[in-house]
């Protein structure tokens, strides 16, 4: 495997990272926004209010794009990684 076919692998795995990771990073970017937003408006300081509806809204996200990441990942080992374990 020469140095631009492992380069051009490479670059295309962490864009596989980016466009799965996208849903979940961003619901945590609005959910903690929107929680922040509370409690500077209300003035409550509660260590928990910011961690549980963050965690809830990542898990649901993830759990309804589970199958976007499955199959996006599965795509990229079967037409990258795999033709080129094969190919040498």
């Amino acid at each position: 495997m020469d140095e631009a076919l492992f380069f051009d692998s490479l670059r295309q795995g962490l864009w596989v990272a980016v466009i799965t990771s996208t849903p979940i990073l961003a619901v945590a970017l609005v959910a903690g926004l929107v929680v922040g937003l509370f409690q500077a408006l209300t003035s409550i300081q509660e260590m928990t209010l910011t961690f549980v509806p963050k965690l809830m809204a990542i898990v649901i996200v993830f759990w309804l794009s589970m199958g976007f990441m499955t199959e996006t990942l599965v795509g990229f080992f079967q037409n990258q990684i795999i033709p080129h374990i094969i190919g040498g």
